[in-house]
């Protein structure tokens, strides 16, 4: 049975819920009044403890954000675990500054990038259009929307900055400029943060547990069919049970996922998904049909580091499949072939030396892969079955 869904999912990347209008509406800090344009922002990333403010009582939205503040500020909004130490790339980020773990977990996710003399500059204002990689590569906004420059004659107009501009993640300086080299304030930043978690919102689909009488999504494999159309991520619900899982464009295309979870009796289950991407009016758009098709895959016969003439394969009761079977690829002491159908076969290794070896084939559908489980056992000479 196939079923369509196109559900618009409700995505926060730090995988909390979104607050109520009401609470991200509530004024945080004295010098934000509800009159700002970034207001409801800022209030929203402070009440989500993405965002603080100073002894005060104030938040300074006129201040620059430093590009250590920004790499600190991401990294919390995208979930990344910056628990552990792990060796810093950036000579002028030390083990002692505040956002050490935060700026190397964002470069090793390759999200930010330094200057060519090894520094980072973490406590330098972060430019508008550094602002736009960061924000594309960070929330994994799609590239491929149809850009047009209004910004015509401006240096330093990147695709990146086409995208969030495309988007309507934030605006240029006037309708004829961007600047992209100018630095960005603290409530600015706010702003267009929440605006790039919105734009992947208007584009993601969620599928939840309820939908397929699940308590739980524990699990998901998603590079089996066409890994490149869209990316995959779990994501917790209100009580922090893992029943969620956002999928969001990449390009056009037809990928697969395969779901796994228990069901309130604690049974494991299974669901498999093609995941249609299409582009329409220009924006990625995703809709999930329902399967329980398994597909073709690739089978290893150890050969043992021998040169191979050629494979032939029959079922198991005789029947001829091909004297000539294509070989995938030979890697190690393996050679694979591809098995196309479920079944029991004899494959036939014809070994350069004149030597036979059969070897028992069997390849089935499976609830937990898009592939065929298949796998293969030496069972002697041929000679020994003439």
């Amino acid at each position: 049975m196939k079923k369509l869904f196109a559900v618009v999912g409700v995505f926060l990347l730090a995988f909390s819920l979104p607050l109520s209008g009401s609470a991200a509406g509530k004024q945080v800090f004295s010098d934000v009044p509800p009159s700002k344009h970034f207001a409801n922002a800022v209030n929203e990333l402070a009440a989500r403890d993405i965002i603080g403010g100073y002894p005060d009582g104030t938040f300074k939205p006129g201040n620059s954000i430093t590009r250590g503040q920004a790499a600190a500020i991401i990294a919390k909004m995208i979930g990344l675990d910056t628990s552990y130490r792990i060796e810093q790339k950036f000579t002028d980020v030390p083990e002692s500054y505040g956002f050490n773990r935060a700026i190397a977990r964002m470069a090793e996710e390759g999200i930010i990038g330094g200057y060519p003399d090894g520094s980072f500059k973490p406590d330098e204002p972060i430019k508008r259009k550094n602002m736009a990689a960061i924000l594309v590569k960070a929330f994994k906004l799609p590239r491929d929307v149809e850009l047009k420059n209004p910004f015509k004659g401006e240096v330093g107009i990147t695709k990146d900055v086409l995208v969030i501009y495309k988007l309507g993640i934030t605006s240029g300086t006037s309708p004829t400029t961007f600047s992209p080299n100018a630095s960005i304030t603290r409530g600015q930043a706010s702003k267009m943060l929440v605006a790039a978690e919105q734009a992947v919102m208007k584009n993601a689909v969620t599928v939840k547990a309820g939908d397929l009488e699940w308590d739980t999504i524990e699990s998901f494999v998603a590079d089996q069919v066409n890994s490149g159309a869209f990316r995959a991520v779990k994501v917790k619900g209100k009580n922090g049970i893992q029943d969620q899982v956002q999928l969001f464009p990449i390009k056009e295309g037809t990928g697969g996922i395969v779901l796994g979870g228990r069901t309130a009796k604690g049974e494991w289950k299974n669901q498999k998904y093609y995941v249609h991407v299409k582009k329409e009016a220009g924006v990625l758009r995703m809709t999930l049909e329902k399967t329980d098709d398994s597909l073709p895959n690739e089978v290893a016969l150890n050969t043992k580091y021998k040169t191979v003439k050629n494979i032939a394969l029959a079922k198991k009761d005789g029947e001829k499949i091909s004297d000539d079977v294509m070989i995938v690829r030979n890697e190690y002491n393996f050679t694979y072939i591809m098995m196309e159908q479920p079944g029991e076969y004899i494959a036939t290794v014809i070994f350069e030396n004149g030597e036979e070896v059969r070897y028992s084939v069997t390849a089935h559908e499976s609830e937990d892969s898009f592939l065929y489980d298949a796998y293969a056992m030496e069972i002697g000479p041929a000679e020994n079955f003439k």
